[in-house]
């Protein structure tokens, strides 16, 4: 069984993250690999960026940040 991961307040940018649904300041975090049709018809879909999740406890409005 996973372990349910804790909300927190983050910054992005200096900036604290607010939803703007809800205007709640608690989120969840994860990653994602951003996949492309090319990478996926090579295998490399290793090879692809990874965007930070950050989903808000409150209602579930997600952002999307690709690290640069």
């Amino acid at each position: 069984m996973r372990k349910k991961q804790e909300s927190s307040e983050y910054k992005v940018k200096g900036k604290r993250l607010e939803c703007p649904i809800c205007n709640h300041k608690r989120f969840y975090t994860k990653k994602t690999l951003m996949n492309t049709p090319g990478m996926t018809f090579f295998g490399l879909e290793w090879a692809n960026k990874e965007a930070n999740n950050y989903i808000c406890e409150n209602c579930g409005y997600v952002y999307w940040f690709l690290e640069r």
